[in-house]
C-alpha cells in the first residue's frame, strides 16, 4: 500500500516546488519514493496474474519514472512533478505499445490507465485498420457494463476532426476510427490508495482492460 507519509510528501512538494524545498526534503522523497518501489514489486505480481504480459520479475526501481521534469521547452519552470508515475509495460522495460501506467497523486488525483496512448503513425494505421476489420471484438470490451462502470464512455477521448484519409464517412465504425488515442482510465481515492489490498484492487481494474490491450497486442502482431 502507499503510506499516507508518502501523500503528504506530494502535497507538500505541490506547494513548495523548489529546489531549495526538495533538498531540504530529500529524506522525505527518499522514504516516499522507496515506499513507492516497494509497493510497484507487489503490483507487478498481482499484475501479472492478470496479463501475463508482464515480467513479475522486472526491477520495480525501473518501472517508476523520474520526479525531475524536463522543463528545458516549457513555460512552466518548477522542477519537480507531483505525482509519482509507475509504468507496468507489457515488453519488458520497452516503452510504447499496449501497456498500464498508475499515477499517485494526492486529493483524489490518482488513477490506473491502459492501452495505448497517441500511437505513432503506423501503429495507429495498424489499429484503425483492426477496428475496421473486427470491430464488433472491440466493441464487446468498450460496452460491456462493468468496462463502463469503471472507465466510462471509451468513445469519449479525443477524435479527429476530421475523418481519417483512408476511410469514408459513412463507415459504420467511424466513431472509433477517429480516435486518436485508445486509453481506458479509472481514478482512486487516497482512502484506496493507502489501503492493504490497494495492488489487488487495482490487478483487478486492470482485468478489465486487459482485453483491450489484447486487442491492440492482435493489431499491432
Amino acid at each position: 500500500m502507499i503510506h499516507q507519509e508518502s501523500l503528504e510528501f506530494l502535497k507538500d512538494l505541490a506547494n513548495n516546488n523548489n529546489r531549495e524545498w526538495f533538498l531540504d526534503n530529500k529524506a522525505r522523497y527518499d522514504k516516499a519514493r522507496e515506499n513507492v518501489i516497494e509497493f510497484t514489486a507487489q503490483l507487478l505480481k498481482e499484475m501479472h496474474k492478470v496479463d501475463p504480459a508482464i515480467d513479475e520479475a522486472l526491477d520495480p526501481k525501473k518501472c517508476v519514472m523520474r520526479i525531475y521534469r524536463d522543463i528545458r521547452f516549457r513555460k512552466d519552470k518548477t522542477p519537480y512533478k507531483t505525482n509519482f508515475g509507475i509504468s507496468l509495460p507489457t515488453q519488458g522495460l520497452k516503452l510504447g505499445g499496449a501497456e498500464y501506467y498508475l499515477q499517485i497523486q494526492p486529493d483524489g488525483n490518482s488513477f490506473i490507465a491502459g492501452g495505448y496512448w497517441l500511437p505513432e503513425a503506423a501503429h495507429l494505421k495498424a489499429i484503425r485498420q483492426e477496428i475496421d476489420y473486427n470491430a464488433h471484438d472491440l466493441r464487446q470490451i468498450i460496452e460491456d457494463k462493468e468496462f463502463i462502470r469503471l472507465f466510462g464512455d471509451f468513445k469519449q477521448q479525443e477524435q479527429l476532426k476530421s475523418v481519417p484519409r483512408e476511410y469514408s464517412a459513412d463507415n459504420e465504425n467511424i466513431d472509433l476510427l477517429k480516435l486518436k488515442s485508445f486509453i481506458a482510465w479509472h481514478k482512486l481515492t487516497d482512502k484506496e490508495m493507502t489501503k492493504s489490498n490497494i495492488a489487488a484492487q487495482i490487478a483487478g481494474v486492470c482485468s478489465h482492460i486487459y482485453p483491450l490491450n489484447v486487442f491492440l497486442r492482435n493489431a499491432l502482431a
